[in-house]
């Protein structure tokens, strides 16, 4: 099992970063959540993992904090929750307000979350309710991170898609943002939190 990885970033295009490490590439799928607080291409970020061997694919997911990876494998452990909504679980709103709206019995939060419905949500309330019990994730302070990319907006549209919205969706997200001056990461933040609302 590859539990963490320390190395320099070659690229990112969200949801996925390239990891150099000692001269080895790792393909690496994170969070938007992790992407907010990503140094810019060219420097060193230590990412704690979790490895998903399929019969068809093994996929590298990556977190900044502990406590998401934390809160990736409890997701994992919900019936019907695969490694692509628990994702987009972690993209849609931070761990610390998901562990809040789980303890608080809040569905109606949850079903916000692209490819949560009302069941989906209840489920994970009730499955995770137990487990999360003590756990406070802290949130990191996001900070601005460069992307390497010819259009913020393109950039936008296809992590959106990534998470789960279909591209039609992603990209009326997108237009009714005023993007000018914004890096792909604000606009995805500013589409999933007009979502939220």
């Amino acid at each position: 099992m590859i539990g963490l990885l320390r190395g320099k970033i070659l690229a990112k295009q969200p949801p996925s970063l390239l990891l150099d490490v000692h001269g080895v590439g790792y393909e690496v799928d994170a969070p938007m959540t992790t992407f907010y607080d990503l140094p810019e291409v060219g420097a060193e970020v230590t990412l704690f993992t979790h490895l998903a061997v399929r019969e068809d694919a093994h996929t590298l997911y990556g977190f900044i904090a502990l406590g998401d990876r934390t809160l990736f494998r409890n997701l994992l452990k919900v019936n019907g929750v695969g490694a692509r909504l628990a994702l987009t679980i972690l993209s849609g709103m931070s761990a610390q307000t998901f562990v809040a709206c789980v303890q608080a019995g809040d569905a109606d939060a949850l079903v916000k979350l692209p490819g949560i419905g009302k069941k989906t949500a209840e489920r994970l309330i009730i499955e995770l309710r137990d487990r999360l019990e003590g756990m406070t994730p802290t949130e990191s302070t996001p900070h601005k991170a460069s992307m390497v990319a010819a259009s913020p907006v393109e950039d936008a549209v296809t992590a959106l898609v990534g998470l789960g919205y279909k591209p039609q969706e992603a990209s009326k997200m997108v237009r009714v943002i005023d993007t000018a001056d914004m890096s792909s990461e604000d606009i995805i933040r500013s589409a999933l939190q007009t979502t939220l609302q």
